[in-house]
């Protein structure tokens, strides 16, 4: 049997879970009127309908470690690897992909949405060095529309397959009355795991280890509410064709988030091929707040990361939107990943190997700066970050232009 998520009262409707839905105002107009699920505005036939569109694309994301055939309430995994740990320890993070979604809604084009899902929670635990084991997702609309839920689920599903994840468990939620019936939001959860002496974090971090930049496939998933502002200031269609994109400006703002988690596995892989001292280190996901924030969350007390903006050049939609919007570079920098989706920090002999194991999958990287003692950050010139987030951990500096 395949566990599915379920919707309106428990009817299946796409992987593992089961379902609630919010409570419709009354409908009658006197006490001999019958009311129904329907008339409250649930429809579970399309529920079913949609469990059928998202069948094949959810059980392509199972790997051997699924347990089938164990009833749709909850999903089971083959846990029996774990033994072969000293000591597992378990990572897991939730996220969804904010504002995004109204852009999907208003180009109707909802397959790649799920990507974006997907790598923000299973990138995140990636951060700590884990393989990740399982995912979940959450859907919540205001009505079933079963093509439009399957094209949601087929992109998450397609996106778990990818970095080796089964979509384990789900639920699509339909809220009528609190959410138009066009309108709907995501959000997912993802298990992973990790040796306890193999985990990265600032505890490896050291003075005079590189910062190696991976690049990202665009805006991602963060700051759309500055995106979208900025596009309803300028009056600027979604289907307007944009030279410096190649696409319209829709097609750019819907570029899905890039998918991290194997290309840090391969980095952790090689690990053990050396002294893990000589290694990576540490890995930061550029999400909100942007560079500065969450480079300093993984650089402890009492060290500082220089980060070099000409380094690099933006990708040009960071360009373009900079200027429909007239903003500050500083607004720029701790909102947007400005083409940098995630960073390794690793001992100095690593980082050629590093950046050849990123190009390798596809992904350009490069040195963007280095760690240094906070004393040492007082010689150069540029904007300085501590104690973004409320975390008590170390400091980044961003020196020079970009270019």
């Amino acid at each position: 049997m395949i566990n599915l998520h379920t919707t309106g009262g428990g009817q299946a409707s796409c992987s593992p879970a089961a379902s609630r839905v919010s409570n419709a105002l009354p409908l009658a107009e006197s006490q001999n009127t019958q009311l129904s699920y329907a008339q409250a505005g649930v429809d579970i036939e399309a529920g079913d309908r949609a469990v059928e569109l998202m069948k094949s694309a959810v059980t392509s994301s199972y790997n051997d470690s699924v347990v089938a055939g164990q009833g749709g309430f909850a999903g089971l995994i083959d846990a029996s690897t774990l033994k072969d740990y000293k000591r597992p320890l378990l990572a897991t993070s939730t996220d969804g992909v904010g504002t995004k979604v109204a852009i999907a809604q208003a180009m109707d084009i909802h397959h790649t949405i799920g990507q974006d899902l997907v790598a923000m929670v299973v990138d995140d635990i990636a951060v700590v060095g884990a393989k990740p084991l399982l995912m979940t997702d959450y859907i919540a609309c205001g009505h079933v529309d079963p093509v439009r839920i399957a094209d949601i689920v087929r992109g998450i599903a397609e996106a778990c397959s990818a970095v080796d994840t089964p979509l384990l468990g789900g639920e699509t939620a339909e809220h009528p009355g609190l959410m138009a019936a066009n309108e709907y939001d995501i959000a997912g959860a993802a298990t992973g795991v990790v040796e306890a002496d193999a985990q990265l974090g600032s505890h490896r971090v050291q003075s005079g280890d590189a910062i190696i930049a991976l690049a990202s496939s665009g805006l991602h998933s963060n700051g759309y509410s500055l995106v979208r502002a900025i596009i309803d200031h300028a009056g600027w269609d979604l289907h307007r064709y944009v030279d410096e994109f190649g696409r319209t400006l829709g097609e750019e703002l819907l570029e899905p988030t890039r998918l991290y988690s194997p290309i840090c596995q391969k980095m952790m892989a090689n690990n053990h091929n050396i002294f893990e001292e000589q290694g990576l280190h540490a890995l930061s996901h550029i999400t909100g707040g942007g560079l500065g924030a969450n480079i300093s969350r993984v650089i402890p007390a009492g060290l500082c990361a220089i980060i070099d903006r000409a380094s690099w050049r933006i990708p040009e939609v960071f360009h373009v939107m900079q200027r429909l919007g007239n903003v500050e570079w500083d607004d720029m920098e701790q909102t947007l990943n400005l083409g940098v989706g995630m960073v390794a920090i690793a001992h100095l002999e690593a980082a050629d190997t590093l950046i050849q194991i990123a190009a390798q999958a596809g992904c350009a990287a490069w040195n963007m700066g280095h760690i240094a003692k906070e004393d040492e950050c007082s010689h150069f010139n540029g904007r300085y970050i501590s104690g973004a987030k409320g975390v008590d951990a170390g400091s980044c500096l961003l020196v020079n232009r970009y270019q």
